[in-house]
């Protein structure tokens, strides 16, 4: 349904006492925050490690402000311009941009870095914004 259509809809449907269940178009977040992180563990083949480590993505997932996370290992897929050397793949999804700086500030994520940092030699991380599609 078009923007336009749609807040249609949902104005008339507020106005008619239908408008339980919708979501507000007014308050809906424009943009959306990735935060992308790919962890490269000290002990590439210890399954002890990269299990630990899993775990602790697990915990971290439970942060409120995330909207939608996932973790991932590589995909068998084989071309030269992929990247298949690291452990884990962390992606999670923001509104905004503060809620992406109070995931970072949040004693889960400290928790996460204090009990988990000795097991990555490195991490990357790549952070974006954009409209929501």
């Amino acid at each position: 349904m078009k923007e336009q259509s749609r807040r249609s809809f949902v104005k008339k449907s507020v106005a008619a006492g239908l408008g339980a269940g919708l979501p507000s178009v007014t308050n809906a977040p424009k943009e959306l925050f990735v935060h992308h992180v790919l962890f490269y563990l000290k002990n590439a083949g210890n399954e002890a490690d990269k299990a630990k480590l899993l775990e602790g993505l697990n915990k971290l997932a439970k942060c409120p402000t995330i909207k939608m996370v996932h973790i991932g290992t590589p995909a068998a897929t084989n071309r030269d311009v992929i990247e298949r050397s690291y452990a884990y793949s962390w992606l999670c999804f923001f509104d905004s941009p503060a809620d992406e700086e109070a995931y970072q500030k949040h004693p889960i994520h400290d928790d996460f870095r204090k009990n988990y940092a000795s097991l990555w030699e490195k991490v990357v991380i790549y952070d974006s914004i954009g409209p929501k599609r």
